[in-house]
Formats: structure tokens, sequence, C-alpha cells
């Protein structure tokens, strides 16, 4: 197991599991990447990035980079076959004929939430799509362990979800998963946690992901 890739894929993954939505129970951030096999929707995808790009060790900092960020390897996943394996892991929740190996097609295909917004333009489902996806923004300020950021939040109008106004918000981070963190840097953000510094690069290949799924 790459510790590079573990301790990546624990800076995603810890947000969602501080609340309780996915993976085991009361772990602490720095054995999430051990325990990654219990993270029943990522962990698929990782084996499927890895398995189509030839590379052994699903926790390979280049797969789960891929997973949360995007990149070339996902060109090398066949989306059929991902779709296949998704209908029977995650039965009534996907009927797609295609699929992509990155958490923010995970969230808008996957999840229920997009089509509860569909069906009822529920504030709340609004607020976890935005949350739940891995979205980027510009750090402002740092004070401790949190930290200000100014990031474009989703919008629900006229019956579409759009990128709306740019917002500031109060975010936290944890030096044990990132051990920097400065005014001015890009920063990748999954729920209210500063998840890495990112490139202008990772910025608008997650912009455009967003765009294809809106």
């Amino acid at each position: 197991m790459s510790d590079a890739g573990a301790t990546l894929f624990a800076r995603y993954a810890f947000p969602p599991n501080e609340r309780g939505y996915c993976g085991p129970d009361g772990v602490a951030p720095a054995e999430l990447g051990r325990r990654a096999r219990d993270f029943e929707g990522a962990w698929a995808y990782l084996r499927f990035i890895a398995g189509s790009a030839g590379i052994a060790d699903p926790l390979d900092e280049r797969v789960v980079r891929a997973y949360w960020l995007g990149g070339r390897l996902l060109d090398l996943v066949d989306g059929d076959r991902l779709a296949c394996d998704l209908r029977a892991r995650f039965a009534g929740q996907y009927r797609g004929p295609s699929a992509a190996a990155h958490h923010t097609f995970h969230v808008f295909e996957v999840y229920p939430w997009l089509s509860l917004l569909r069906r009822t333009g529920s504030s709340h489902a609004v607020s976890v799509l935005d949350r739940c996806r891995i979205r980027t923004g510009t750090v402002l300020s740092v004070r401790g362990s949190r930290a200000v950021v100014r990031s474009p939040a989703l919008t629900w109008r006229d019956g579409t979800l759009a990128v709306g106004d740019v917002r500031s918000e109060q975010v936290r981070w944890e030096r044990s998963l990132l051990p920097e963190l400065a005014v001015g840097d890009r920063v990748a953000l999954h729920w209210d946690w500063v998840c890495d510094v990112v490139t202008p690069a990772d910025d608008a290949r997650l912009r455009d992901q967003l765009r294809g799924w809106l």
C-alpha cells in the first residue's frame, strides 16, 4: 500500500466519515487510508481505475488523485463495465448505461440527492450536493485549525442547478493530514474541510467535470 496514496485518500475521505456518511465508525484520520476498503463507494472506483491503468495498488497516489480530482487515468476506464458493476453494487440507485470513475459522478449520478432536488426543489438537497462534491476555493485567512475560503456555491434557480455566486465560508483543516496552509492557496474542499492544495489544472478540471453533470 502506498503511504502517500493512503494519506491522500484520508484527506478527502475524512470529512464525510466524520459525519458518519461512509466508511468505518470512530476511525482516526491517520487510520482511514488503511481502512479504505470499508468505503464501499470509493473503493469500487479505486479498484476500477487501478485495474484499467495496470496499477496493482488501488491506493497508488495517482489512482487516488484521479478519483477525487480527475485526470488522464479516468480515460482508461471502460464506462460500460463500470456501469454494470455500479448497477449491481448500488441496486435501485443507479441505472445508467455508462459511468465515470470519479467522485463527482458518484455524487450527481448515484446518490439520490439530485433526483430528490428535481422532484422537490429541496434546499437541503442543494446544500448536500454542493458540499459533498469536491469543490475548489481560495484561502483568505488562516487561524489555527480554521480558515476562511472563498468559493462558488451551487444554486437552484428556475428548475436548474448551476454554479452561483462566490461566497466566503469558514472551514477546518487538520495539520496531521495537510501539513501547511497559507493565504492565497487554491484548495480542494469536501464538506467543511480543506483536503488539499491543488494546482490551476486541478481546479480547471474539476470545474469542467462539474459542468458536465449540471
